[in-house]
């Protein structure tokens, strides 16, 4: 196999179309750097297990649906132990920090990192970076051991804070520098994993035996490439109690519709599988779809139709879905450089009002959840999910790979390098199987009905409003693991 470098990333190319996309490696910049025996091979732990390390060719297909006649497409580096370690435990001095919003399971995220490296490589010296990035120039850490860490993973939250912005990549790696730190492990978001990136590139620069990892977070499962985000689990689950209690309210009114707003700023995956997973919703609305209001196959039609039909109807909006109509889009942005959106929640609620108020009696129920949503513990697939994500970090800086992130691809766990992480969002392909699903379960209308316009003296049939641009065939087929069944 050939190995190329574009732009400083690692490609090995194969035969029939294979192609690996590697994670940087201690020793691609450090000549001469010393191995050691992995302590794993003494530990009574594994010592049932036949295979006591991942090969070093084992790699992971991203599109696990192909053609026979196809190429064989681009792999992964599977996660996991390995024979060969770079650092020895007592010269480890890890560190962990968190960023951006809450999520559920960041705790049990801390607290495995913690106890891998203690439990699995006696690594006795790990710092809790507080408040996010700036944690790392404010000099605000804890000691982090097995024993502080014990209990935190049934609490929601994160115990090391966090906080959005206040990345200063030189001053973040003068202060991994000074402080002697070589194993830095990066919880957060998208934006968190860039600021990640922007870690290693200036290690690496330095030269310094410094790997760092990163665990993706993100509620809203918009991360590419990985089948799915920690927390999202928990927030598909917890969400059922706000749409049941958004039926309650609706069932018991004459005319009664219960909104509920869940989080999906730019990916709607929460509204859809908490749709899918609850049966009583009439009507689901995300960012990916685009919907209209006014006329022949709009909103209000349809919400009239069901009202008349049951009586009551529920709706879930995600907070990212039809900004587009709102009549003042703000431009302010948080720290992190995300858009501030309003309340699309609330206004939604007014205009389904003020169109009904001369026209039926109808009692709304508007119930946003979101906050509720992100504090909470994780349920037990979450924490086992966690566990497994920080375990694989772990092994992964143990073995000095560095500059990636980790997660589940295909059902593997496996280490992908950062800029295919920070290269795009995950979304909602709505011209894709899942969506149909959606669409069959809840009965609503695409909100795309065909319009006649002259072009060029022909007559044309076209969809209103237009289908918003999609992710080519191979890139929808690869990144949405879901959306390729039957």
């Amino acid at each position: 196999m050939a190995s190329s470098s574009v732009n400083e990333r690692k490609i090995v190319n194969g035969d029939c179309g294979y192609i690996l996309e590697d994670v940087p490696h201690l020793s691609d910049y450090i000549p001469d750097l010393p191995f050691y025996a992995n302590p794993l091979q003494d530990n009574p732990a594994y010592s049932v297990v036949k295979q006591y390390f991942v090969h070093v060719d084992d790699t992971v297909p991203q599109r696990v649906v192909v053609h026979k006649d196809g190429p064989r497409g681009i792999h992964f580096r599977r996660a996991g132990a390995r024979q060969k370690v770079y650092y020895k435990a007592d010269d480890v001095k890890a560190c962990i920090v968190t960023c951006g919003g809450l999520c559920p399971g960041l705790n049990t995220v801390i607290r495995e990192i913690v106890c891998g490296l203690d439990y699995m490589y006696g690594v006795k010296q790990v710092l809790g970076i507080e408040g996010g990035y700036k944690g790392f120039y404010s000099n605000n850490t804890i000691t982090l051991t097995p024993k502080v860490v014990n209990v935190i993973h049934k609490r929601g939250g994160t115990i090391l804070g966090t906080s959005r912005g206040g990345h200063d990549t030189k001053k973040i790696v003068d202060s991994i520098e000074a402080r002697e730190i070589n194993q830095v492990y990066i919880i957060g978001g998208d934006g968190t994993q860039k600021g990640a990136s922007a870690i290693f590139e200036e290690v690496r620069k330095r030269g310094l035996k410094v790997a760092v990892a990163g665990i993706p977070k993100t509620i809203d499962n918009d991360i590419p490439v990985i089948d799915k985000s920690f927390g999202f689990d928990t927030a598909v689950e917890e969400a059922q109690r706000a749409i049941n209690a958004a039926h309650v309210e609706a069932e018991s009114a004459e005319n009664g519709i219960g909104l509920v707003k869940l989080m999906g700023r730019d990916s709607g995956f929460i509204a859809m599988y908490a749709t899918l997973a609850n049966r009583d919703v009439d009507c689901c609305l995300i960012p990916e779809s685009p919907f209209y209001l006014e006329g022949p196959g709009g909103l209000f039609q349809y919400i009239e139709k069901r009202l008349k039909e049951n009586g009551h109807m529920v709706i879930v909006i995600a907070e990212g879905a039809g900004l587009e109509l709102l009549s003042e889009i703000s431009n302010q942005v948080d720290a992190s450089g995300n858009k501030v959106f309003k309340d699309v929640g609330l206004w939604i609620s007014q205009m389904i009002k003020d169109h009904f108020k001369k026209k039926m009696m109808i009692n709304l129920k508007y119930i946003d959840p979101t906050y509720m949503i992100r504090a909470i513990p994780s349920i037990a697939s979450d924490n086992v999910y966690c566990t497994l994500l920080a375990q694989s970090a772990v092994h992964g800086a143990m073995a000095g790979y560095t500059g990636f992130t980790v997660g589940l691809v295909n059902g593997r766990h496996t280490y992908i390098p950062f800029y295919r992480i920070n290269e795009r969002k995950n979304k909602v392909v709505i011209t894709d199987r899942m969506w149909a699903r959606l669409l069959s379960s809840t009965n609503q209308p695409s909100f795309m009905n065909s319009k006649l316009i002259i072009v060029d003296d022909i007559k044309q049939e076209v969809l209103y409003p237009p289908l918003l641009p999609q992710p080519s065939d191979d890139v929808e087929e690869s990144e949405n693991k879901d959306n390729c069944e039957i």
